[in-house]
């Protein structure tokens, strides 16, 4: 038995698509354009900011609120920042 993990679809790490690859494809399949390099790494330091401040599962749904609230990615990373600092 091989110890190597898979996704769920029984493809070896090195057959799945990249993170970026994976995104571009998820956003297509929704019909809207992936995020910029920059909101990329501003929703990367949100679920970080997020993860940090509380639980990992804080980071995931973190993000998802912010697609809820139509918020820009830096906006969302200023409030969490304050959540952060208790303010």
């Amino acid at each position: 038995m091989s110890t190597m993990s898979t996704d769920t679809t029984g493809a070896s790490p090195a057959d799945r698509p990249s993170g970026a690859e994976w995104v571009a494809r998820f956003a297509a399949a929704l019909g809207i354009e992936p995020p910029d390099d920059t909101t990329t790494t501003t929703l990367l330091d949100l679920a970080g900011a997020a993860a940090h401040a509380s639980e990992r599962t804080a980071a995931p749904i973190a993000c998802y609120l912010v697609g809820r609230a139509g918020l820009d990615a830096a906006e969302a990373l200023a409030v969490a920042s304050r959540i952060a600092e208790g303010s």
